[in-house]
């Protein structure tokens, strides 16, 4: 169920890595739908770091909570690398933290199109110092794009916290 490396679930590992940085993050959900909130509450003292998250599912919520541009997801769809770095800048100024991550994605089992297939998500990240994004494409039902997508979202985040 969770992503094992070095022995250590990502939410641990990642919850360290920002201890030992003195640094604090936020999550701006879409597809996941708060289960990277979840799991990051699931973890004893989580509290000293991880500030919170916005599900922000409808593109509606993504312009009015987390500041995205109506003319990002019009022009390149709610499911795009410009959308997730607004997020991800978004989710970071209105928690005022230091690292903002965000993901969007189409987990199916109906929404999927030629350009956008149905297990295709993006992941953004922003920092004081960069902001990036990642796309993916997960296989498998509902439940498991979801899992992936948050796995690998934890993952960006350790990644930068270290």
């Amino acid at each position: 169920m969770y992503n094992f490396l070095m022995n250590k679930i990502i939410e641990i590992q990642l919850g360290e890595a920002l201890i030992k940085r003195g640094w604090s993050i936020a999550f701006a959900e879409s597809c996941t739908g708060g289960l990277i909130g979840h799991r990051m509450t699931n973890v004893p003292g989580s509290s000293e770091y991880y500030l919170g998250s916005v599900t922000a599912y409808a593109n509606n919520a993504k312009v009015t909570l987390l500041n995205v541009s109506p003319y990002t997801i019009e022009q390149f769809g709610a499911v795009s690398e410009e959308t997730v770095l607004e997020m991800a800048t978004g989710i970071r100024s209105v928690l005022v933290t230091d690292i903002g991550v965000s993901v969007s994605g189409i987990a199916g089992p109906g929404g999927g199109s030629a350009e956008k297939p149905v297990g295709l998500v993006w992941i953004g990240m922003a920092t004081s110092e960069v902001s990036s994004a990642q796309k993916f494409i997960f296989s498998g039902e509902r439940a498991a794009v979801k899992e992936q997508a948050a796995n690998e979202a934890m993952q960006m985040a350790l990644i930068a916290a270290q």
